[in-house]
This record gives C-alpha cells, structure tokens and sequence, in this order.
C-alpha cells in the first residue's frame, strides 16, 4: 500500500504540480487550499504526510500544525513545511511544534520534492519529528550544516 500524503497550498497551480509529483512517485494525494479545508482532510485521511504551506488563507498553517499537534489524531503525523517564508522569518512560536523539514520552495526543485519525501517518510517515527535548531540558516541542499547525529531537521 503507497503512502498517503496531504498538500495544504493556496497557490493552485503550485498544488497541482505537487499533487502531480507525488502522484508519479507512487503516493496517493489530497489536496486542500486554505488552512480549515486542509485541517479537515488531514483529520479525515490521517495521511502518512503533510506538505504544508505557512500562509494559507482562513487558518495559517503554523496553526494547522498547533491544531494537529494537539490532537490525538495528528500529534504523530509527519510534516514537510513548504513556504516561501525563510525559516528566519517564520512565525513566532512555530518551533513549538514538531516537524520533519522546513523548505523554502524557491530553494526545492519540483524533481527533487519527491527525493525529499522518501527521506522523511523513511525516518523512524520518533526521529522524524524534531524541532528545529534555534539558530539556523538557510544553506543549498548540496552542502547542508553539520549537525549532530540523530537530528534529522534540514533547511533546504
């Protein structure tokens, strides 16, 4: 059975092409394009992923995250950040909550999206979902920062 992963992105068009990536590399997909839609398909498929876009109309998605975060059916679920916000601009508060990576889209290919989610949806659960570093910078994918073994947060 493929994985099942969810696309929370207000750009329609930019979803379309997630949505079609994901679907080439084997995964089944929903889509939702606005923060309350998204947090209803993600309560309803309990998606083995998230690819979730920060500003999305009607429930921003640092509070998609809070909400799921907070729920028995969402505290385990993994999740890709995908936002043109840098990771020095997110929104306060955001390294409450667990995620798997932050990617700045303007820095993610389309071909390596999928590279990208086989990583995250290899990791062990427990792993998976770190917080992230205090102090990070954005780097190139081809050199990220050393970081200590078992922290599997990244900034692409």
């Amino acid at each position: 059975m493929s994985a099942s992963i969810v696309i929370v992105e207000d750009d329609v068009m930019l979803a379309e092409i997630y949505q079609l990536r994901v679907q080439m590399g084997g995964y089944t997909c929903k889509v939702a394009h606005d923060g309350l839609s998204g947090l209803q398909v993600i309560k309803q498929v309990k998606p083995d992923l998230v690819l979730l876009d920060l500003m999305l109309p009607q429930m921003s998605g640092d509070e998609v995250l809070a909400n799921m975060r907070k729920s028995d059916w969402g505290k385990d679920i993994k999740v890709i950040i995908l936002t043109n916000i840098s990771e020095a601009e997110a929104p306060d508060g955001l390294d409450q909550y667990t995620f798997s990576r932050y990617i700045v889209k303007a820095n993610l290919s389309h071909n390596e999206l999928n590279d990208v989610i086989a990583e995250v949806l290899a990791e062990p659960a427990k792993e998976s979902v770190q917080k992230p570093a205090a102090a990070t910078s954005e780097t190139p994918s081809s050199s990220p920062p050393a970081e200590p073994p078992g922290n599997t947060q990244s900034v692409i």
